[in-house]
């Protein structure tokens, strides 16, 4: 008899134990998701130069008005703002272009979308140890990004700029092998983005995005040896944007980033701040 019952209230303190942890698991659960709704931190991963001067001076103050924080990630490179985005690390990223988006999602198997386009950074060709175009020596060393949309975008702005010329001028993902003539023998340094400005005194140009541009004390309005135009395909095609993981289009945090990023104020920040070096495309 004794073993019957201690069988009997075995069982019934194992059945109570396990209720018990049920319960915890859906208060738990229950709770999570409370928090979850009433979140209203915006977390987002960006550029030092504008992104995130345009998020702290301009969008900040705008979304703290509508009970939001916002807590603004720095990268200097345009790796770690993706990953960070796919893990969840992050709510958001502001740092690139729509190329650059799908040709990253392609290669590393991410899942990130573009919900709005913000503005356009002209992408400029720069004084390295020569000084203008003209005086290009034969044999010069031009510093390309070597990701594969902004590459293509450099050589772009090198054909118009006369100095090569590629299998198709329109092509926005060419490479080296597409150039057809290179009359002054051009040899290409193909770095990281964020490095290019880096060796400015050891090539003869340098081609650079707009923000890197900035960062290196250029002002591309005045220091361009050539530069995209900003009413041109250039800027439909490589506008920065506001980009999410797969999934989050619609949560309320993207759609206060959205309308933020947006606004009134944000065009005017970007325009009395960058003088044209950057340009809001909404």
């Amino acid at each position: 008899m004794r073993n019957r019952k201690f069988i009997v209230s075995a069982a019934l303190a194992i059945t109570t134990v396990a209720a018990l942890a049920l319960s915890g698991c859906g208060s738990a659960s229950g709770s999570s998701s409370s928090s979850s709704e009433g979140d209203k931190t915006i977390t987002i991963a960006a550029s030092p130069t504008p992104h995130a001067e345009i998020l702290n001076n301009a969008v900040k103050p705008l979304v703290e008005k509508d009970g939001y924080k916002l807590e603004v990630k720095e990268f200097t490179d345009y790796v770690q703002p993706n990953t960070a985005t796919e893990e969840g690390d992050v709510d958001a990223n502001y740092f690139q272009h729509k190329p650059y988006l799908d040709d990253f999602n392609k290669e590393k198997g991410t899942h990130l979308v573009s919900v709005e386009a913000v503005h356009f950074e002209p992408f400029g060709l720069y004084p390295g140890k020569t000084k203008t175009l003209k005086d290009l020596p034969n044999g010069a060393t031009v510093a390309v990004p070597n990701d594969a949309t902004n590459e293509a975008r450099a050589l772009l702005l090198l054909q118009d700029a006369g100095l090569i010329k590629l299998k198709d001028p329109t092509d926005i993902a060419s490479t080296p092998k597409d150039i057809t003539s290179n009359p002054k023998n051009l040899k290409f340094k193909e770095l990281e983005a964020a490095v290019v400005p880096t060796v400015l005194q050891d090539v003869d140009i340098a081609a650079l995005n707009g923000n890197y541009a900035i960062q290196a004390k250029f002002d591309p309005s005045k220091d361009a040896l050539a530069i995209e135009k900003a009413d041109g395909l250039a800027a439909k095609t490589y506008a920065n944007i506001l980009v999410v993981k797969q999934g989050n289009e619609n949560t309320a945090k993207t759609k206060e980033l959205k309308k933020a990023l947006n606004s009134s104020e944000v065009r005017d920040y970007i325009n009395k701040t960058y003088k044209g070096a950057v340009v809001p495309v909404f």
